[in-house]
């Protein structure tokens, strides 16, 4: 979330910021600047009667110790009144820090200064065009279609077992699956990120920290006896292992990958667009995460680009790379580049990965923080990237790879299959 610093320095500014994310925030500022007034008027108040009530009480020892008992007990009577405005006080000050705290985190992150402008996907600039397109048999098949012809994902199956969303793998569908996972986490290790296997469940603090709590739009699933929710992505446990603590500035680059399946609800979907695997509500990713200084977040994000580029290149698709404008960002990101790949068979492009610099907002809520080397705490900056999510990836092979004889598996993903071939 946003610091009362960052709102309070310059209110225009801010205004100016979210606004390029379509946020009309100038009312819930306007509120946000009113209650810390408050809340700073509060306790000025309540710091003068503590320090009245603590006089007062060192008079009575005073007073007792003279003799003047009536004297004594009026002290006592001063001081059981300002204990009453105190605590009446002090109960003012947390309901106006608590509603002060629900109108800072309703605030989404600032863009950072080259986010373009745009409200739509449209308005996303293509940064990087690599079309290494394959020759197709004439009328090449859907995705959908050739998991039925070579019996390797059940859609069917998944709505009897659960409901629509929640494919069946089967066979070398389950083996290609196994094997993308593997190579990620594999060529992620490589670069330097530490595998972990987190839970797949977490707790409302986790989800609050990363920012997909409150969950306005309703798209995690929630364990309700136990308040728990699935993770709709590995970000969260693997980021909130470092909730509430204090590194050192020698400990950045922190480095995490990590495979989970993931779970979204993703209310409202429907249409040809979710048609197969374009739209799940179970599915696999392998995720990359680091933790960096803050002069350092931006080299690491050019990094975590160039890392993910290096996996959808070693499989030979055609791809592309997005800015996302300000209206197409998620709540909590600065900056973020989308990368899609070209399904041949229906003639559009996948998203298949989002990289992303949170700059301190994820750090606020979730009180990460580092001593630089003159000892002084601050923020750390947080950055997360899809390295790869499998399900339009695994589209995008079947459809791209498609010949007469069957679907060939890319080179370097053959040491995982086992086959270079679904026939």
């Amino acid at each position: 979330m946003l610091t009362i610093k960052q709102i309070r320095d310059d209110k225009a500014a801010a205004i100016a910021k979210l606004a390029k994310k379509g946020v009309d925030a100038a009312p819930v500022i306007d509120k946000i600047i009113e209650l810390d007034d408050r809340r700073r008027a509060i306790q000025v108040e309540l710091d003068t009667m503590l320090a009245a009530q603590n006089k007062a009480a060192k008079e009575i020892g005073m007073l007792m110790g003279q003799g003047r008992r009536e004297e004594a007990e009026q002290a006592k009577a001063n001081v059981a009144e300002l204990k009453k405005k105190s605590a009446e006080l002090q109960a003012e000050s947390t309901a106006v820090q608590e509603e002060l705290n629900a109108a800072i985190v309703s605030l989404p992150n600032f863009p950072a200064e080259i986010v373009p402008e745009g409200r739509t996907a449209e308005d996303n600039v293509v940064v990087k065009l690599v079309e290494n397109y394959t020759e197709l048999p004439e009328n090449p098949l859907p995705h959908w279609e050739l998991a039925r012809k070579y019996d390797i994902i059940d859609f069917e199956l998944g709505v009897k077992l659960t409901g629509a969303g929640f494919p069946v793998y089967k066979g070398k569908g389950a083996r290609l699956q196994r094997a993308l996972i593997n190579y990620f986490l594999d060529h992620n290790t490589s670069a330097g990120y530490l595998e972990v296997e987190p839970p797949i469940m977490v707790n409302e603090a986790s989800g609050f920290g990363t920012g997909q709590l409150p969950d306005k739009e309703g798209q995690m699933y929630h364990a309700t006896a136990d308040n728990f929710y699935l993770v709709p992505t590995a970000e969260v446990p693997v980021t909130n292992i470092y909730r509430d603590v204090i590194l050192d500035e020698s400990d950045f680059p922190v480095k995490v990958t990590a495979y989970t399946p993931c779970f979204r609800r993703e209310a409202g979907s429907y249409g040809k667009d979710v048609r197969g695997l374009n739209r799940l509500h179970q599915f696999d990713k392998v995720e990359i995460v680091q933790l960096a200084l803050p002069e350092k977040s931006y080299e690491a994000l050019d990094g975590m680009v160039a890392h993910v580029e290096q996996l959808v290149k070693a499989l030979g698709l055609p791809y592309r790379i997005l800015r996302l404008c300000g209206g197409d960002m998620s709540f909590t990101s600065a900056l973020t580049y989308d990368f899609e790949v070209y399904s041949e068979a229906q003639k559009r492009w996948l998203e298949v990965s989002s990289v992303s610099n949170f700059e301190s907002f994820q750090a606020n809520r979730l009180k990460l923080r580092y001593r630089s080397a003159d000892k002084k705490t601050q923020l750390a900056h947080t950055l997360n990237g899809s390295s790869l999510a499998l399900p339009r990836i695994v589209a995008a092979l079947l459809e791209n790879n498609q010949t007469p004889e069957g679907i060939r598996i890319p080179e370097v993903l053959v040491p995982y299959t086992g086959f270079d071939m679904i026939d």
